[in-house]
């Protein structure tokens, strides 16, 4: 499983943002806080997962769905239940007329909904990635990847997420990767792994070789002779196979490796653009300077300048607010009280809906 090492050694949580949901139906949330990769684990109950484009997928209890943002899509109990709560960037509650909604339904600790003892609960979690390796790799995966997680992980996640104690973001970032790895590992053995593209690469015999000296190795001075010597095989035949597999030339995809691994090294303030040259096989700041202004069409300099400052906007989704942060944390748990104590919550159209079983036994939805 070499393979998943190559994905997953780039993208781990950071201040990652997790939230545990307890909701009745009829429920429907759309998703557009534009994270460039969530988790939906199912824990009770079931749902839905509604793609803007392609089909919906059914989970339910030990599933765990993995997103590939930014693009939006949908969670609800039934494809046809309307939409009543919509997660804008930074993880900002609303309905769908714009009401916000974060501190009306929030009951403790990272919990958020109808009421504790309500008959779906679903763990959410977000990454907000900041690497250009590894939104190389995740464009790899499908939009949509659908696993199952280990029972016991997903009991310990549960119980982590409702403590507020101190390192406990950090307890979280590390679980929630753990269960990323876990998930991505049962697809990539399963029935469902992709059959070409990445996976298949990754697995051949001399390309997936290659790959990996070139991950390990980038500032090596590499050529396709250099390259086809290490993984015996001709250059030809090498550069014939690898373009087949991972879609463009050796050196091709060695150069927009080198150039992402710059991309995100100058986003560290303690190393010099001569260093950061070096770390990726560039001779020479100016060597460095000029391959990156010819493919990201700004110098290092500048690129530095806009990370820091926040502005290169493609490469991350808006973070989540401190004000957030507190509410999902349970800074309400002193409004909150007794969660459990009190009444359910009606969100906005919930009442409205109500389930009906036709002299057929079909199910049907109308309003109350």
């Amino acid at each position: 499983m070499e393979a998943l090492n190559g994905l997953l050694d780039q993208p781990r949580a950071r201040g990652a943002f997790l939230l545990r949901s307890v909701l009745d139906p009829p429920w429907c949330l759309r998703i557009e806080d534009r994270a460039a990769l969530s988790l939906v684990t199912v824990v009770r109950g079931h749902a839905w997962i509604l793609p803007d484009h392609g089909r919906p997928t059914e989970l339910h209890p030990g599933d765990v769905a993995i997103m590939r943002g930014p693009e939006p899509y949908t969670v609800a109990d039934d494809p046809a239940t309307p939409v009543q709560i919509v997660i804008h960037p930074g993880q900002h509650c609303t309905t769908v007329e714009g009401a916000d909604m974060a501190q009306e339904m929030s009951l403790g600790v990272r919990t958020w909904g109808d009421d504790l003892h309500a008959g779906t609960v679903l763990l959410s979690g977000t990454y907000q990635l900041q690497s250009e390796v590894s939104r190389r790799l995740l464009g790899a995966l499908p939009d949509v990847v659908v696993g199952r997680s280990d029972a016991t992980l997903v009991s310990l996640i549960t119980a982590e997420s409702g403590r507020d104690e101190p390192g406990q973001e950090l307890v979280l970032d590390r679980l929630l990767d753990l269960l990323l790895i876990t998930v991505l590992r049962s697809w990539l053995g399963g029935a469902d792994a992709p059959a070409h593209g990445w996976h298949r690469a990754q697995q051949d015999p001399v390309v997936g070789p290659a790959l990996r000296l070139l991950h390990t190795d980038p500032a090596n001075g590499w050529t396709v002779a250099t390259l086809a010597a290490a993984v015996g095989i001709s250059r030809a035949a090498l550069a014939r196979r690898f373009t087949d597999l991972v879609g463009e030339p050796p050196m091709t995809y060695l150069t927009d490796f080198r150039l992402d691994l710059a991309a995100d090294r100058l986003r560290e303030q303690d190393a010099t653009i001569g260093e950061v040259a070096r770390q990726v096989g560039y001779g020479s700041a100016f060597a460095l300077s000029t391959a990156f202004k010819r493919v990201r069409g700004v110098s290092p300099q500048e690129y530095r300048r806009q990370a820091l400052a926040g502005q290169v906007a493609q490469s991350v989704a808006e973070p989540v607010t401190d004000e957030a942060r507190a509410t999902w944390r349970g800074a309400a748990v002193r409004q909150a009280g007794h969660a459990g104590d009190r009444p359910a919550r009606v969100r906005p159209g919930a009442a409205r809906v109500v389930r009906r079983v036709g002299r057929d036994g079909r199910d049907s939805r109308g309003p109350a």
